[in-house]
């Protein structure tokens, strides 16, 4: 396989909607149309149904994952299956399966990381609990895992181009967490375990 039908592969991977799809078999409303409207693991749990959101959260971590351990199998270098992993981060962002507009990614950030290294998935893993069990925000501990995991690739990994992915992927986070930026500023933000609003 060459570089490109790997990349696209992993776009369609990361593109399928695990929270639409978990809601759809547990009989729960669409995610977008409710809470915050972002078809991820977060939002899932809002609808009350902790199965669907498990399902949501392990899906969308496994697409990630297995796109950077696919490539790895394949004999590509850690560069490109990390791009592999980049791929399939960006395909849940922009899925096509819901017209571009996908879901924030924090949980296919973390298979992507987990392919590449299990301590730097480790670190963000780590920094979100330690930021959401002191202040309920999942956005907010999302946030400081995108800031810190760019650092522990760095602290772990040493000057490869694999960092370049580390800081897209955090980049992009944080650009898709700009609304919520502005909610946590003004004091209107949903924190975890809040129960949707119609």
């Amino acid at each position: 396989m060459t570089l490109l039908p790997l990349l696209l592969a992993g776009y369609l991977l990361g593109s399928i909607p695990f929270a639409i799809v978990s809601s759809r078999l547990f009989g729960l409303a669409d995610p977008r149309k409710y809470g915050s409207g972002n078809p991820g693991a977060t939002n899932v749990l809002r609808s009350g149904n902790k199965g669907a959101a498990l399902m949501t959260l392990v899906g969308d971590c496994a697409k990630g994952w297995l796109a950077v351990w696919a490539a790895q199998r394949l004999g590509f270098e850690p560069t490109i299956a990390a791009l592999a992993g980049l791929a399939a981060f960006l395909g849940h962002v922009f899925s096509v399966f819901l017209r571009f507009n996908g879901g924030k990614g924090v949980a296919t950030a973390l298979g992507v990381l987990a392919g590449i290294s299990g301590w730097i998935a480790l670190t963000a893993l780590l920094v979100w609990l330690a930021v959401a069990f002191t202040t309920r925000y999942s956005s907010a501990a999302a946030l400081a895992a995108a800031v810190a995991t760019p650092i522990a690739g760095y602290l772990i990994l040493g000057s490869t181009p694999t960092i370049t992915v580390l800081l897209l992927i955090a980049a992009i986070l944080i650009w898709r967490h700009a609304p919520n930026i502005r909610k946590l500023l003004n004091g209107t933000e949903s924190k975890i375990g809040s129960r949707k609003k119609a």
